[in-house]
């Protein structure tokens, strides 16, 4: 698929084989680590340009922005690569749950002991 992602961001990332690269949401004012989604060069236009959060769904090999189905809306506030330019780091605003199973992240539910 082509991409209308700026050819200058396109040129510095480093993508899995796959195409893809990692995107984490976080709560741009509170740090919480939402979620993490994936994301491939016409993704990161999207959400790039239309401030809302659109990913590439692996199982079912599509784009779908987050908070088009659920109503849980991911505002974006700022986008950022990290120092490889392998991950993405989305702020955004939740609106509601981040995850798919009602939780406001996807980091709730299965915490695991650290065996201290």
């Amino acid at each position: 698929m082509t991409s209308n992602l700026d050819p200058a961001i396109a040129a510095r990332l480093k993508r899995g084989a796959d195409g893809l690269v990692p995107a984490i949401a976080q709560q741009y004012d509170t740090g919480e680590v939402l979620m993490l989604g994936w994301m491939d060069d016409e993704a990161l236009h999207r959400t790039l340009t239309t401030g809302r959060c659109t990913y590439w769904s692996r199982s079912r090999q599509e784009y779908w922005v987050k908070g088009d189905t659920s109503g849980h809306v991911q505002h974006v506030k700022s986008v950022a690569l990290d120092c490889d330019a392998d991950t993405v780091l989305v702020k955004v605003d939740q609106v509601g749950a981040a995850c798919h199973t009602g939780d406001r992240t996807c980091f709730d539910a299965d915490v695991l002991d650290l065996g201290k």
